[in-house]
């Protein structure tokens, strides 16, 4: 074996300008980068983490964890020239197999259904699309989740909103 493994492609002196919030959960990667590429996106910067975009919301119950992940978030955004962010949430299609469930939604959300966890997914897709990172960032944001089917396939479906601006919280009334 050589001392040191050259890889194939040279280093790449172009921030991507995207980058895609996923679960590290290793089933769905070959499928991500698959539909990725269909959309014509294969150079971005990858921030897969348990829970994936979930990570950037409390869900009800991880409170710090949602506001340390945006943060950080947010310094990657502004320091990389994020333009475009990509949410890939990931559960079992309605038809499809509940061990398909995120593995970090079940832990916050032990007595939940699959289909509980979906509509959570939901609520939460909607929150960053409305609510962004702070830190007067503005990327276009792109929600999707990887559902796997009955027959297991892996299908990708828009979530609601679709992509969409940051939006700043309003302001607290007084």
């Amino acid at each position: 074996m050589p001392a040191a493994y050259v890889a194939k492609d040279p280093w790449n002196r172009t921030r991507p300008g995207v980058l895609v919030i996923a679960c590290s959960d290793g089933r769905i990667q070959e499928p991500v980068d698959e539909f990725l590429a269909m959309l014509g996106v294969t150079h971005y910067d990858r921030l897969y983490v348990p829970g994936g975009p979930g990570a950037l919301t409390a869900s009800g119950v991880a409170f710090a964890r949602a506001d340390q992940f945006r943060r950080e978030c947010a310094f990657l955004i502004q320091a990389h020239g994020v333009e475009d962010v990509y949410l890939i949430f990931h559960s079992p299609a309605e038809d499809g197999p509940p061990e398909a469930t995120c593995a970090d939604y079940r832990q916050k959300l032990p007595n939940h259904t699959p289909e509980q966890i979906r509509q959570q997914q939901l609520r939460d897709a909607d929150d960053v699309m409305r609510h962004g990172f702070g830190w007067n960032v503005d990327p276009r944001i792109h929600a999707y989740r990887c559902e796997i089917t009955g027959d297991r396939a892996v299908q990708f479906v828009r979530l609601e909103g679709g992509v969409g601006p940051y939006m700043p919280p309003p302001p607290f009334a007084f």
